[in-house]
């Protein structure tokens, strides 16, 4: 008891903040629910994509060098994805207004989710925080068309996790 309390005096003083961590959904779970608004203020929620294929990427921040990598390959990729039957959500905890611009600059055909209250990050266990800073971690998640886990990829690299996806959405629909 004496070591967790100093533990916790050493974090409140540092200015870090211990978090109980939810779980990451595993391949095979039922992808949790969400209901949160995109750049433009439209309600997004799993119903808007069941029968389709859903790859839901989390990041940290807006206009950061590694998100804005990602946000651009994903981008890119965007048409390739959807001929393959997938639609692509991004999710951060930055406000709608934050999503709005950095989707205009970099011209975004996609939905980005503002999950400020941070409860689609905490659902999905990647809500993390360091030096009382929160933030999403990098992981994302290919979810099948009827709204269970097939993929999971943590700690992804920015550039190379969209084109990694599609190669596992060509692998799973094929049935591998």
């Amino acid at each position: 008891m004496r070591r967790l309390l100093l533990l916790l005096a050493i974090a409140l003083l540092c200015g870090t903040t211990i978090t109980a961590r939810a779980a990451t959904p595993q391949p095979g779970a039922t992808a949790p629910a969400f209901r949160l608004q995109d750049q433009n203020g439209h309600w997004r929620t799993p119903a808007d994509y069941r029968g389709h294929w859903l790859v839901v990427y989390f990041y940290p921040k807006d206009f950061t060098p590694g998100c804005t990598t990602e946000v651009c390959a994903f981008r890119d990729d965007v048409a390739k994805l959807r001929k393959a039957g997938a639609e692509v959500i991004g999710v951060s905890l930055d406000d709608m207004a934050s999503h709005a611009k950095f989707a205009q600059k970099y011209r975004v055909p996609f939905p980005l989710l503002a999950d400020s209250a941070h409860q689609m990050s905490t659902a999905y266990g990647v809500l993390s925080s360091t030096v009382g800073f929160h933030y999403a971690r990098r992981t994302t998640f290919l979810i099948d068309p009827q709204g269970t886990v097939a993929k999971v990829y943590e700690d992804v690299d920015p550039e190379k996790n969209s084109a990694q996806v599609l190669r596992d959405l060509a692998s799973l629909k094929a049935g591998g």
